[in-house]
């Protein structure tokens, strides 16, 4: 559906996907092997990662410029680059938040949030890579459901650990810090869903 003039849009979708899950998996490892000195070049490597999807992105959308035809409405398109964009974007700025309130201490509810943010985008990479066949694979609907309750998952976390660190002996400082970074973190999760949701949409406008 999205192949034409030699520009494989599918393909294009995957590729960005995998970023959002290689970043993913950049923040899990650094928040499971915290250490302040090497946070520094731990950004570079996943701001190479973002910048790599935003590459991606940049070029998806100058050959859909230049297509006469597309299967669908190159807005939807133009969607489903963006809010994979935007996952990518949110995982780096989790990393940028522990940078800029310097967090030299990791709490385990964030790694515990890490994981639930690499298994969905895990599973947004696994809706890109049945994208193609949408209309006969099964498995692009179960990745969908699974990103789903894992976005419940990053809720329930999310309050559960907004409120240990309100019932704590924190002081206003690290309560201020870490609400923000756990912000971020949920938010994550959500922007999986958002984009998940968007292809869902395209399918039931295309079938």
């Amino acid at each position: 559906m999205f192949k034409s003039k030699g520009n494989d849009y599918f393909a294009m979708l995957e590729e960005m996907a995998s970023c959002s899950y290689r970043a993913a998996e950049q923040l899990e490892l650094v928040l499971q092997n915290f250490n302040l000195d090497e946070l520094d070049e731990n950004m570079k490597k996943l701001h190479a990662i973002e910048h790599e999807g935003d590459i991606l992105r940049h070029n998806a959308v100058a050959k859909l410029a230049k297509e006469f035809i597309t299967p669908i409405e190159r807005e939807d398109i133009m969607d489903i680059t963006d809010h994979i964009d935007d996952v990518t974007d949110s995982v780096e700025d989790v990393l940028l938040k522990l940078y800029m309130f310097n967090v030299k201490t990791i709490y385990p509810d964030a790694i515990t949030f890490a994981a639930i943010i690499k298994k969905c985008c895990k599973e947004l990479q696994r809706t890109f890579e049945n994208f193609s066949d949408f209309k006969k694979s099964k498995a692009i609907y179960d990745a969908i459901i699974e990103l789903n309750v894992l976005e419940e998952d990053g809720d329930e976390l999310y309050i559960a650990a907004v409120r240990r660190l309100y019932t704590s002996d924190a002081d206003a400082k690290e309560v201020a810090i870490w609400t923000e970074i756990f912000n971020c973190m949920e938010k994550v999760c959500d922007t999986c869903e958002h984009a998940a949701n968007l292809v869902e949409h395209v399918i039931m406008k295309n079938t």
